[in-house]
């Protein structure tokens, strides 16, 4: 089974701001299975996370369709419902990260990193959640940037019927956003809202529960 690969695009990697993120953040989707919580940290990967703070920021992931969900491997989402959204997205990639020491982590269950060509720089908005030890991912430039801190059991009870269909028309998909999903691929899950966790006010919700901690 092949690594995660979104429509490649066509434009080199702009320099992606980092300064202004947080060390670590926490992000709340909220979806139709029910909420998972993922924790970003930047050391990790600071363009992913940089990258992701900002797609939060803008709403980018509200009602986009997971639609890549395969048992025993990863869950994929990340391509805009709205087709404008996507093709304004489409080229924008960020540079790879090449994380060293404590810093490198591995595609273990839970962990949460961007998907790519096999190209460089070619990360964008599509990311997946682990559902099991992919590390044979890491040599080829998959570099977490956060982990599943809590919903975990949300993110693995989600749609799978459709397996790699999907996924495999995501041309179609950046084109015509959900309403070619939803015809095609009827009963996608999907994200209602990703929205920041303030850790002065986090809830219990957001604590890893047990089989959840990497």
């Amino acid at each position: 089974m092949g690594a995660p690969l979104p429509k490649a695009a066509k434009q080199d990697a702009p320099e992606a701001d980092v300064g202004d993120v947080p060390a670590t953040f926490q992000v709340k989707f909220e979806t139709t299975k029910g909420d998972f919580v993922i924790e970003v940290h930047r050391d990790w990967s600071p363009h992913g996370a940089a990258r992701i703070h900002e797609l939060v920021k803008i709403g980018f992931f509200d009602d986009c369709r997971f639609f890549r969900v395969i048992p025993g491997f990863m869950v994929q989402w990340g391509i805009s419902g709205d087709p404008k959204l996507s093709s304004k997205w489409a080229e924008s990639n960020i540079p790879d990260d090449h994380p060293t020491g404590a810093n490198r982590q591995s595609n273990v269950r839970g962990m949460v990193t961007f998907a790519k060509t096999g190209a460089p720089n070619s990360r964008s908005t599509q990311i997946f959640a682990n559902y099991n030890d992919n590390s044979r991912l890491d040599p080829d430039g998959f570099t977490p940037f956060g982990k599943v801190l809590s919903g975990m059991e949300v993110l693995e009870s989600l749609n799978s019927k459709y397996g790699e269909a999907a996924s495999n028309q995501q041309g179609q998909i950046q084109d015509e956003g959900n309403a070619y999903l939803d015809k095609a691929f009827p009963g996608l899950d999907s994200i209602k809202k990703a929205t920041f966790i303030d850790p002065g006010t986090a809830s219990d919700e957001a604590k890893p529960t047990e089989g959840e901690k990497s």
